[in-house]
């Protein structure tokens, strides 16, 4: 099992890398072996970043052509494309009637676009490679919108969607497509936004992870298509 479990050889790329579960995400990957490409729209790298292969900063995965330049820069580079891991989203809290239609926009472009085309970019790449992963960060949330969580959840929903109807595309050439739904992540924004809350209920990105970590590996070859709750005790 042990064997089954490591990432040694592999390529992985993770986008929304700089954040807190992304980078958590890229840790783990590099600790099991992989050679990690970190991407980020944000221009900086965490200060104290996990090793890496590749880290670009500044790329809008929401546009098609970055998303392309930017998987052929990485599959030039490090060899190959193994797995893929779209972490990269964002929240917003507004309600219908004091929100607008640009916050749907945007949530819809960061939240899912940016996992679409990063998909279709990395996929001549994956297809080359025996046993492609594709990982989507989507959320718990979005089986039911909340107050204020419209948007955000109608953007994850459609992650859910992207991964099932992936996963029926590619179940006969070599690739599983996954989805982790996580809870409220354990992060200092979340702290400070949530000040009253118990965020020992929360889950810790380095848990999102480990669970990423195995959707990753050769002992999960007969999943493909599951959205996996990861909520801690909440």
């Amino acid at each position: 099992m042990q064997t089954m479990q490591t990432l040694s050889g592999k390529v992985v790329v993770v986008t929304g890398a700089f954040g807190h579960l992304g980078a958590a995400v890229a840790h783990l990957a590099a600790t099991r072996g992989a050679r990690v490409a970190m991407v980020d729209r944000a221009p900086q790298p965490p200060p104290d970043p996990p090793a890496a292969a590749f880290a670009q900063g500044g790329v809008d995965l929401s546009d098609a052509d970055a998303a392309r330049v930017v998987m052929t820069a990485i599959a030039a580079q490090l060899g190959a494309i193994d797995a893929l891991v779209n972490v990269a989203g964002t929240f917003r809290w507004e309600t219908i009637e004091a929100g607008s239609a640009e916050t749907w926009d945007a949530l819809y472009r960061i939240n899912l676009r940016s996992a679409l085309c990063a998909t279709q970019a990395a996929l001549p790449h994956l297809l080359r490679r025996p046993a492609g992963r594709i990982v989507n960060v989507g959320a718990h949330a979005a089986a039911r919108a909340g107050l204020g969580m419209g948007a955000y959840a109608a953007s994850k929903s459609g992650v859910a969607r992207l991964t099932e109807a992936l996963s029926e595309e590619l179940k006969d050439r070599g690739i599983t497509v996954n989805a982790v739904l996580p809870g409220i992540i354990d992060t200092p924004q979340n702290r400070r936004d949530m000040p009253d809350a118990d965020p020992t209920r929360w889950v810790a990105p380095s848990a999102i992870a480990e669970v990423i970590g195995f959707l990753l590996t050769d002992a999960a070859a007969a999943v493909t298509g599951a959205l996996i709750p990861v909520t801690g005790r909440l």
